[in-house]
Formats: structure tokens, C-alpha cells, sequence
């Protein structure tokens, strides 16, 4: 079952990077700025981060299994939309149908293994999803580029929105979620609501939060918008040839999270890594402003993909933060977090890009910079806000009501 539900993910993870490989199509077809081409990348993010806590809600409420169920058509409907726009507006809205059918794509994953596997194997388990679901991310690397080049960037969409209903259907003949108990059936909106007030009243969720809206957000304006035109357009690479870089990112993303998991120091150290690892990461985009020449700058790009795997530490970190009852919330409110920071990226970036073009300045340098300023300050929140308390609401969690 959950090997079915990652399948969806895995759909989710290839519509959130189609908008990489197919910028440069898009630009030609529809004469895209930099700032519109970020814009139409962001509205998948925004719309996917927006009703993130409702999803929480739901799969507390009604199940993993019946949320996605209800939601995931959105997507293939979102994918069709765009493949037949006439227009930037439509284009937008495809994308913005794309990100609420998909919102709820992996946080029924989390949900799913923090109730059906124990908290210590929760971080390995929960890192094999991410690994096996960024299949998605190797859809749209050669694999699309192929489909564009020969065919267009229409068939590119034609084609996510057939593998995106095959995962729906997977989902809604082969996943069963639990017996729903009295207590879940008692449970309306407003008693949600108000656990929300209750998570966001614990003092250690706005610096969870702060690292959590650029930290993932740094790997998918890289992945999911700027790597393909960076290459092309910086050392004339073509468009397979970028997809054959976008594809080792995948691969490489698909061993960083489950290896990450399998390294998880423990609740003492774990935070330290996170911190680490973020600010390295941040290293490597900065030598990426540098234009250090074609190969240095894919083994850059390559070494960011491999430690955006630490991302399983910090969901491993909100699972440990926490007690079972708020699961469900803490993860949205996690994952709503990230996605709203691709978001404000991808829009940030493609501002960022516009304005150094203005003023003949080389705008991937500009991205590049500001990606990993962004990194830093995300740090130093995570650093200097309060940490959780420690395992003590891990271990209430197991006599909580």
C-alpha cells in the first residue's frame, strides 16, 4: 500500500520539476519573461502549499486513502488544462489545478508510515519514500525532453496527465486505510482549527518552520526552474543534454534521501546535521554564482542534489517534535511550509533574474547568490529560534488522548 501512495508522490515530484526541462519551449511559444517563467513555476508551489493544512485535517479526520482519493483528479485535470492552453492565464491555471490535486501527494506518505511503522524506523522508512518517489524527478529529465523535442511540449503534459490517472487508480483500488476509531469521527472543523492554535503555540515550530521554507525550496529552483536554462544558456548545452544532467540529479537524489535516513544520528544530534547540512548546501550555490565553468558547475549542482537528502532529517525532527494525535497537522503545517518557500523562490528568483538583466548584470549569478543567502538566513532561524523540547513528546505521545 504505501509503495502505491509513493506513486502518486512520484507524479507529484515530476509536475513540480516539469516547468525546468519545459521553460525553454514555453518561452518560445509564449514569449515568457524570466519573471513570468518563475511565476508559472511558483503557482504550482503556491497552490500546492495553500491547502496543505486542510489536507492535514482531512487525512486526521477521514484517512490517507479517501483525501488523496478525493483530491489527486485535480492533477490530471490541472495537467490537461495546460496542455491545451491557448495562453499564459491558462497556462497558470492548469498549474494551479496541478499543485491542490497533488498537495496532499506525500504528506499521506508521512502520515501513512508514522502510523503503520514504529517511531525509531520512522526516518529510514519515511527516507525510502522520498528516494523511491523521486522516480517522478526522472520523468522529467531525458525521458521528457525526448517527448519535447520530438513531439512538443504538449505531449510532455499528455503524457503526466496518463500516469498521474494510472496512480489514481492504483490508489483507489489497491490502498485501505485504518478503521477510523470514535474519536476520529468526532472530530469537525473547528476542532482541527483549533489544533492548529495549539501546534503553532508550541515554541519550537516557527524555528522548524523558518528552515523549512528554503531549504527544500533551494534544490527545486535549482531542479525544478533554472537548470536547464542556466546550461544552455551559459555553456550551450542542449536541451537532452540538460536532461541527461537533471536525470544524475535524480538519480542521485533518489540514493541522498534514503541514505540520509539510514544515517540518522538521533533526536541529540540530528539538529546539528540539519544545520550543517543547510549551510554546505548554501556553499555549493555560491560557487555556482561564480561561473566556474561547465564541469565544476554540474558537480556543483550535483553535490546540492546529494545533500538535499537531509530533508528526511527534518521530517524526522517535526515526527519527533510532536505527539501521534497532531501527526497529521504537524507534518501539513511542515510541508506547507517548504512549499510556499518554492514558491516565494521560484517568484523571488525570477524577479531576481529580470532585475539583473536590467541592469546588465548575469542573471543566473544573481539567482545563484540569492539562493544561497536565502539558505543562510533559513539557518540562522532554524539555529537561533527555540528546539523542540526533546523526546518527552514523543514519549507522551504514546498515552496521549
Amino acid at each position: 500500500m504505501l509503495l502505491v501512495l509513493i506513486s502518486g508522490f512520484a507524479l507529484s515530484q515530476a509536475f513540480r520539476t516539469a516547468a525546468g526541462i519545459m521553460a525553454p519551449p514555453l518561452q518560445q511559444a509564449f514569449g515568457l519573461t524570466p519573471q513570468q517563467l518563475g511565476l508559472f513555476a511558483a503557482a504550482f508551489h503556491f497552490s500546492f502549499a495553500a491547502p496543505q493544512l486542510f489536507m492535514g485535517m482531512g487525512i486526521d479526520v477521514y484517512g490517507p486513502k479517501r483525501t488523496v482519493v478525493a483530491v489527486f483528479p485535480l492533477a490530471i485535470a490541472g495537467a490537461l488544462v495546460t496542455a491545451t492552453a491557448t495562453g499564459y492565464p491558462l497556462l497558470i491555471l492548469g498549474q494551479v489545478l496541478t499543485g491542490i490535486g497533488c498537495a496532499p501527494a506525500f504528506l499521506v506518505c508521512t502520515v501513512f508510515i508514522s502510523r503503520r511503522f514504529p517511531l525509531e524506523r520512522f526516518a529510514a522508512v519515511n527516507g525510502a519514500a522520498l528516494g523511491i518517489g523521486s522516480v517522478g524527478l526522472l520523468l522529467t529529465g531525458t525521458p521528457l525532453a525526448w517527448i519535447i523535442e520530438h513531439l512538443s511540449w504538449r505531449a510532455g503534459f499528455f503524457a503526466l496527465a496518463a500516469c498521474a490517472a494510472a496512480a489514481w487508480l492504483a490508489i483507489a483500488l489497491l490502498v485501505r486505510d485504518e478503521p477510523r476509531s470514535g474519536a476520529h469521527q468526532a472530530v469537525d472543523v473547528l476542532g482541527a482549527l483549533r489544533g492548529y492554535g495549539e501546534l503553532f503555540r508550541l515554541p519550537h515550530t516557527l524555528g522548524i518552520i523558518g528552515l523549512a521554507l528554503f531549504s527544500y525550496a533551494a534544490f527545486m529552483a535549482l531542479r525544478g526552474l533554472w537548470l536547464t536554462p542556466l546550461l544552455i544558456e551559459r555553456y550551450g548545452f542542449t536541451l537532452v543534454q540538460t536532461g541527461n544532467v537533471a536525470i544524475a540529479l535524480s538519480v542521485l537524489g533518489m540514493f541522498s534521501a534514503p541514505l540520509f535516513g539510514r544515517l540518522d544520528p538521533g533526536e541529540r544530534r540530528r539538529r546539528g546535521w540539519i544545520l550543517a547540512c543547510a549551510l554546505l548546501t548554501a556553499l555549493m550555490f555560491f560557487g555556482m554564482a561564480l561561473r566556474p565553468g561547465a564541469a565544476l558547475e554540474v558537480a556543483l549542482a550535483l553535490a546540492v542534489s546529494l545533500l538535499s537528502g537531509f530533508g528526511t532529517l527534518q521530517y524526522a525532527d517535526v515526527r519527533s517534535a510532536y505527539p501521534a494525535r497532531m501527526t497529521g497537522r504537524a507534518m501539513a503545517v511542515f510541508t506547507m511550509a517548504m512549499f510556499l518557500g518554492v514558491a516565494l523562490m521560484q517568484g523571488l528568483t525570477g524577479g531576481i533574474a529580470s532585475a539583473a538583466q536590467a541592469r546588465h548584470v548575469e542573471r543566473y549569478a544573481a539567482v545563484m547568490a540569492a539562493i544561497g543567502g536565502f539558505l543562510c538566513l533559513g539557518a540562522l532561524l532554524f539555529r537561533l529560534l527555540p528546539a523542540p523540547a526533546g523526546k518527552g513528546l514523543a514519549e507522551r505521545s504514546q498515552s496521549a488522548p
